[in-house]
């Protein structure tokens, strides 16, 4: 494929870039040195009788964050769900090849795909509390879900969680209130904390901030900048800015297929694909 020339028209949008370049790259040589924590080897998920992913190999690395990034349909959101089985819970969805958690293959025969649900949390396109139950309820529902009732404990889970959410100043006062009575913004971070609550390895993010104002957007890019000195992280989005700010390395998809990935400075910076070239440059989408 032939590399994408370095000058834009000048009706063409100039690609995002890191804020820093250098930090950039800074960022991309630490993150290169971190051990594999999971690896999806020739993933491709089908609807019947539809190819939604075809052969997707990837690494994420421990403590990092990884766009997936491409026009709508081309197969991101398909992709990320394959990475904690949530197709498992749809009707006429067959995923092949395999996705390695720890050495671990979470599609191999006796794998409890409930704890790899745990392992790997999901934070979805539209917040998801209990709205019914209290905000301090939201944050414990899984521990009690697998029967630990020490109140100690679930408060501990419950402030830990929060704190790390950057929600615990907010809410500390009202933990007994309704979760459907903080705004949408609040609502995200109080699902990133029940993620967290379960010590979730891997966090998986659908558009997390399509749906939210641009202050509460900020506050959630603040929150995945800190979350990765403990959770390795993979977001879908659509907004290349985002994708800029908040990630080491960037994946481009398109009608299905992985077309390259590498740091995030170098994808919005010199591309190998046309393809991604023309998409990041605003050429279609």
């Amino acid at each position: 494929m032939e590399r994408a020339n370095a000058t834009t028209r000048p009706d063409t949008p100039s690609p995002p870039r890191p804020t820093d370049a250098g930090q950039g790259e800074v960022r991309a040589a630490v993150a290169s040195e971190a051990k594999a924590r999971l690896v999806t080897e020739g993933i491709s998920v089908h609807y019947g009788a539809t190819l939604g992913v075809r052969d997707v190999s990837l690494t994420f690395r421990d403590k990092t964050v990884t766009a997936l990034i491409g026009p709508s349909g081309c197969g991101k959101t398909t992709f990320l769900r394959s990475l904690n089985r949530m197709h498992d819970l749809s009707r006429g969805v067959k995923v092949t090849g395999r996705a390695v958690l720890d050495g671990t293959d979470i599609y191999a025969s006796g794998v409890d795909p409930v704890t790899i649900r745990r392992r790997i949390g999901m934070v979805f396109q539209k917040p998801t509390p209990f709205p019914t139950m209290s905000i301090y309820d939201n944050v414990v529902a899984g521990l009690k879900l697998v029967g630990i009732r020490d109140r100690r404990l679930l408060d501990e889970v419950a402030e830990r969680s929060l704190r790390q959410a950057a929600l615990w100043d907010e809410v500390k006062d009202r933990l007994k209130a309704p979760a459907a009575g903080i705004s949408g913004g609040q609502q995200q971070r109080l699902s990133i904390a029940r993620a967290l609550a379960v010590e979730a390895d891997v966090l998986l993010m659908d558009e997390p901030t399509s749906s939210l104002d641009p202050q509460s957007t900020m506050r959630i890019e603040e929150l995945i900048h800190q979350l990765k000195d403990d959770v390795t992280i993979i977001i879908v989005t659509h907004n290349m800015q985002q994708a800029a700010r908040v990630s080491d390395y960037t994946a481009f998809f398109y009608e299905g297929n992985l077309i390259e990935v590498s740091d995030t400075n170098t994808m919005f910076t010199n591309p190998r694909e046309q393809r991604t070239n023309d998409y990041i440059t605003g050429r279609f989408g």
